[in-house]
């Protein structure tokens, strides 16, 4: 009896780096459709699926149906939507590569420091705007960012992200970008991060440094913004302000939990109220009385983190 040997993949997967949902089934026979430039071309896996492929000279004298030796792919994309595709080609086909791959290496060090997964449309989104920014730097057309303080205090993960991408930038493309620049990549990481667009990210910004500035009103005496209550807060009042942005109301909650907290802590529910009046008059929103005590919880530990 003849035992066949095990197929070795290894020779596939070893060369393949930073792959967007590579799967066997998927990506084993990619066939080219057109040429986008020298280093990147669009193609089709053995499910018919369209999508982007990129390595260098793999687009070089190319033809239609031409397979892609896998140890010349550096990078597939595979995007959600066909007009994500469209764009991304459209976007990739006049754009420096490096400009591309630094892209992508900002974009893997995110994955990796949120340990989350990230909306495709990031490659578009902070590609262009990355590819634009450096052409603004080169003339001269630098803006600032408004949101530079609110970006570094309410996402301190992502703009250290985008921190780290301004020394990559300046490494690799030489500019070097001021700090507003880094809270303009966070906004485009929080975008993807939450799956929100960046003018909801902008909103969203506002909305939590209204919120706690009603808190700070209140307590008449400075927050301590170093703190881990702080942090959580922050948190707390991200996903309040999405929710609110979006109309999103919770079910009614527990009264006798209301009740409780509110005899525990009845001055940070009057300001839990404050935050509840002041949302339900700007946005049309009511947050009921569960999210009241866990705001006066939260309001609590960040005016009074030793009582």
């Amino acid at each position: 009896m003849v035992t066949q040997a095990k197929p070795n993949f290894a020779w596939l997967i070893q060369p393949v780096r930073n792959l967007v949902f590579l799967h066997f089934t998927g990506y084993l026979w990619m066939r080219i459709l057109k040429a986008i430039n020298n280093n990147i071309v669009s193609a089709r896996d053995d499910n018919g699926k369209e999508i982007v492929v990129m390595g260098r000279g793999i687009g070089f004298k190319c033809r239609e149906g031409d397979s892609i030796p896998p140890e010349a792919i550096e990078k597939i994309f595979h995007m959600d939507t066909q007009n994500e595709t469209d764009r991304l080609k459209q976007l990739f086909s006049s754009m420096p590569l490096e400009h591309i791959e630094v892209t992508n290496r900002i974009i893997a060090y995110a994955r990796k420091i949120l340990g989350k997964r990230l909306n495709h449309s990031i490659y578009i989104t902070l590609t262009d705007h990355i590819s634009f920014s450096v052409l603004r730097l080169r003339q001269n057309m630098m803006f600032h960012n408004a949101l530079l303080a609110e970006m570094r205090r309410f996402y301190p993960q992502e703009y250290s992200i985008g921190q780290y991408a301004l020394d990559l930038i300046a490494k690799e493309l030489g500019a070097r970008f001021p700090d507003d620049e880094a809270a303009s990549i966070a906004m485009h990481i929080v975008h993807a991060e939450y799956d929100i667009s960046l003018g909801e990210a902008v909103d969203i910004t506002h909305l939590i440094d209204r919120m706690l500035q009603i808190v700070r009103d209140w307590n008449r005496r400075p927050l301590d913004e170093a703190s881990v209550d702080f942090d959580r807060f922050v948190t707390h009042l991200k996903f309040l302000a999405q929710r609110t942005l979006r109309q999103d109301r919770p079910p009614a909650g527990d009264r006798a939990f209301y009740d409780a907290i509110a005899a525990l802590y009845p001055d940070e529910t009057v300001c839990a109220h404050c935050v509840g009046a002041y949302l339900n008059d700007a946005h049309s929103f009511l947050i009921g009385e569960q999210e009241t005590a866990c705001l006066a919880i939260h309001i609590r530990r960040v005016t009074a983190p030793d009582a």
